[in-house]
């Protein structure tokens, strides 16, 4: 294969991607953006494999079948509330291999002759050693952050903040100490040992920065690290010389971090403290054992009985839905009542679940359809003219406390306004906090009734007496 028509396919695949992009935007065009994404990294693999400048391609071969026997059997087998944890293992392996690739690029450089050496461009040689160390901090901060992040969500590590005296001071430092340590490896023209060191502090760096949030701001933990994962790919495509790669990663990474953007304004979050991994709390909860008085308990029959004289609903789901496998049942639900006349709609909280868009998956999964799927800016102001609103899994998304508690770990977090409806039912296992580890007032109102049990059972039960 020519060089030209390898740097033709590469354009192909940049534009497949930027057509994945915009097709993942609306979830009516999303089915045909992941074909897009698929058919550009199918081409860009090929045309990389038959690039005349690749060697030792029996090798690159049997990598590619044995990460694709393991990626789908990962894929076949993962659930999706397990998604975020896979997101989060995935972008991992990205930060692990923008670093593997630097270090393979310096010993490269650094195994060349004298003669070679003298050869070079003196400015070509400082920007090459730039990038090798800017590839490897950003991709060995993404890969401890991601495990971290991996073992938050699966709940291997505590969701809560990890809060050591000095850690933004610790943070600066850390920046700082490998700044000074890349202006010392440029000019000395790639000595190891800095390498070596800024690797160690890049290393408990993104372990720090994700460590100190909480569980409730994880959504947005994984939205960035997709960003890091996307500029550690474009730092290993300047190393490799690799157009595509630097497009590619550009594009994940930008897009990453507008996305970031947007939910740090739906969770009133800055976006530079994002960056910096000190939008967590400290850890505190002011009303996590309080006594907020008496809730009062409902049947799924009693459920069924106020729906059927409702004129209108609005279903708010959150993780516990998705951990119930409840889409399903909730679908059929939503289906009975539209056929009975109901205005039957959803509330999506941006960060509902663990992985943006998380419920809008579920729901189109159930065969939902998408003109009742309504983003939680299009519904708020609708809830003092409902019915009904049935909140399935969700906690944190919809609790008064972020509004009426300044010294809560949510406060200030924009949230569905559930209480506002005249009639609101909470599905729960039972009254333990939610995510955020703090107490939900909405349970204690006097126009709300908790529904105990598994989600997904008593969403059936409500489907037989309805």
């Amino acid at each position: 294969m020519s060089q030209g028509l390898v740097t033709a396919a590469y354009i192909v695949s940049a534009l497949l991607f930027i057509l994945s992009l915009a097709g993942l935007s609306k979830q009516e065009t999303a089915k045909a953006g992941n074909w897009y994404g698929i058919a550009g990294m199918t081409i860009a693999l090929v045309a990389t494999i038959l690039d005349p400048k690749v060697s030792g391609v029996g090798y690159i071969v049997v990598a590619m079948v044995i990460g694709a026997i393991i990626g789908i059997r990962l894929a076949l087998k993962v659930e999706m509330t397990e998604m975020p944890e896979l997101v989060a293992v995935l972008h991992s392996f990205v930060g692990l291999a923008a670093v593997l690739v630097g270090f393979n690029s310096y010993f490269e450089h650094h195994n060349l002759s004298e003669f070679e050496k003298l050869a070079m461009d003196s400015a070509v040689v400082n920007i090459h050693l730039t990038e090798v160390f800017l590839g490897v901090f950003i991709g060995a901060v993404t890969f401890t952050g991601s495990i971290v992040a991996f073992g938050k969500l699966r709940g291997i590590m505590s969701s809560k903040p990890l809060s050591i005296p000095f850690k933004h001071k610790l943070n600066l430092m850390a920046i700082v100490f490998s700044t000074v340590l890349m202006i010392h490896f440029v000019q000395q023209g790639g000595v190891t040992w800095p390498l070596i060191v800024m690797t160690l502090i890049a290393f408990a760096f993104g372990w720090h920065l994700v460590a100190s949030i909480g569980g409730a701001d994880m959504p947005v933990v994984v939205s960035m690290l997709n960003s890091y994962s996307g500029w550690a790919a474009a730092a290993a495509g300047f190393m490799l010389s690799n157009d595509l790669l630097i497009v590619t990663g550009a594009l994940v990474g930008s897009s990453g971090a507008i996305l970031s953007y947007i939910m740090c304004k739906a969770m009133n979050r800055s976006f530079i403290s994002v960056i910096a991994g000190g939008f967590g709390t400290d850890g505190s909860s002011s009303g996590g054992d309080e006594d907020q008085g008496e809730h009062k308990e409902t049947s799924a029959e009693e459920v069924a009985e106020i729906l059927k004289n409702a004129n209108s609903v609005i279903i708010t789901p959150g993780y516990g839905m998705a951990v119930a496998q409840a889409q399903y049942p909730v679908a059929e639900i939503t289906q009975k009542l539209r056929d009975a006349g109901v205005d039957v709609r959803f509330g999506i909280h941006p960060v509902a679940g663990r992985l943006p868009g998380h419920m809008n998956v579920l729901l189109a999964e159930a065969k939902v359809p998408y003109d009742i799927v309504l983003e939680m800016d299009e519904i708020n102001d609708d809830f003092p003219e409902t019915d009904v609103v049935l909140v399935i899994g969700a906690n944190d998304t919809v609790n008064p406390a972020a509004q009426d508690d300044p010294n809560s770990p949510i406060a200030g977090m924009p949230v569905l306004e559930v209480w506002n409806a005249k009639e609101v039912i909470v599905f729960k296992r039972s009254m333990n906090t939610g995510y955020a580890g703090v107490q939900n007032p909405l349970f204690f109102k006097e126009n709300s009734w908790m529904l105990f049990g598994d989600a997904k059972a008593s969403v059936d039960n409500i489907n037989k007496a309805l």
